[in-house]
């Protein structure tokens, strides 16, 4: 793979594995919370699926896959780009579909209130900005805490990209969140550990490692990064466990899958950044790729919901495929409905909001210059001061 120099390389071309791992990542957490979680069933799940939850208690494991994938794209996609635009085009890229994703949720809540209702009209409010997580207003879905840990992500990603998104600085910013990841857990600091962000930093720095070697090669220095970030990802293991499945459920579980789904997972990344999977190119993973945003942002508590309302009328395996295909349908719906047409939109206005920025001049003048309108009478006349 060519590069033109540390500070900068060749035009990426779209990655089809990308879209396929992310994919994977989606429909595994999606059979986690179908398959695993009893609140749709109403009854503990091992006597409803006695063998498919034996795989699916595993599916929570998307999520650390899909932090993974995240380092290698924000790595990516930064790279010669400002800050405000790095800005514009995450705002463009998360908020349209989210925003659809919260109005549906929050309507099917409202109207079914079977497996878990709307606390207020004010936490639908909040969870718009998706800053909640920040605020201790609980996620409308239970599946938004993920994007909250993104952004972290993202605020301290542009931090760096202020300096400039190169090699050395890149490097530099792997050492020091792991640094602070490892310091987070026994510092009296609730700053360092808001950040820090110890179980799903190792994630996004293998992640950017991964993007480096893609971008300039392998070497020992990257090669280190990420043996460091593997081996505190397996330290968390037990603790997300229980997170997730809770300490009894934890205790019943064999632990070495998981270990074994997160090897897999940095074996893939790694095939990627040597470019050892470059000759796969499906056309179709690039639109199944697309959908996994919305999927993952509506499956959750509108899946469970529609579970809940007819697990009395429909076969336990046939309901979560019919409620896969329906909430699939709702994904692409969003993606072409919303997601691309408000994006562009969004993308397109705030661009132009930072260009004013950069040049001081207002697209428009300011309300105390503009023209009276001809023949409007005096007191209509919009005022020259205060």
């Amino acid at each position: 793979m060519t590069s033109t120099g540390r500070t900068g390389a060749a035009p990426q071309r779209r990655l089809a594995v990308l879209d396929g791992i992310r994919v994977l990542a989606a429909l595994a957490v999606l059979f986690y919370h179908y398959v695993v979680l009893a609140s749709a069933w109403g009854e503990p799940t091992a006597g409803v699926f006695p063998v498919a939850r034996r795989l699916a208690v595993y599916g929570w494991l998307g999520v650390e896959i899909f932090f993974l994938v995240s380092g290698f794209v924000i790595c990516m996609s930064a790279w010669g780009r400002s800050v405000g635009d790095f800005a514009v085009s995450r705002v463009a890229r998360l908020f349209p579909a989210y925003w659809a994703a919260v109005a549906l949720t929050s309507l099917v809540l409202l109207t079914w209130p079977e497996v878990r209702p709307v606390a207020g009209f004010t936490d639908v409010v909040v969870n718009l900005s998706m800053l909640q997580g920040g605020l201790g207003v609980p996620d409308i879905d239970d599946a938004y805490w993920t994007l909250f840990v993104e952004l972290k992500f993202y605020v301290l990603f542009a931090l760096m990209a202020l300096r400039g998104v190169t090699y050395r600085n890149c490097v530099l910013f792997c050492g020091v969140w792991t640094l602070a990841g490892v310091v987070a857990p026994t510092a009296d600091s609730g700053v360092l550990s808001f950040f820090a962000m110890p179980s799903a930093s190792p994630y996004f720095i293998a992640g950017m490692a991964f993007h480096l070697m893609r971008r300039f090669g392998p070497n020992a220095v990257l090669w280190a990064v990420v043996g460091v970030q593997f081996l505190l990802a397996q330290h968390y293991v037990q603790a997300r466990m229980v997170s997730s499945l809770g300490q009894a459920a934890t205790a019943q579980t064999p632990s070495w899958p998981a270990h074994v789904i997160i090897l897999l997972g940095f074996a893939v990344m790694a095939a990627l950044g040597l470019g050892a999977l470059d000759g796969i190119r499906w056309r179709w993973l690039r639109h199944a790729g697309a959908v996994t945003y919305p999927l993952y942002l509506i499956h959750m508590m509108v899946g469970l919901t529609a579970i809940h309302h007819f697990r009395g009328r429909i076969a336990p395996v046939p309901l979560v495929l019919a409620t896969t295909a329906g909430v699939l349908v709702l994904a692409w719906t969003v993606h072409r409905v919303v997601e691309r047409p408000l994006g562009r939109r969004l993308g397109a206005a705030l661009r132009r909001g930072i260009q004013d920025i950069r040049t001081g001049t207002p697209a428009r003048p300011p309300l105390d210059r503009l023209p009276a309108q001809p023949g409007a009478p005096e007191a209509e006349r919009i005022p020259a001061g205060p």
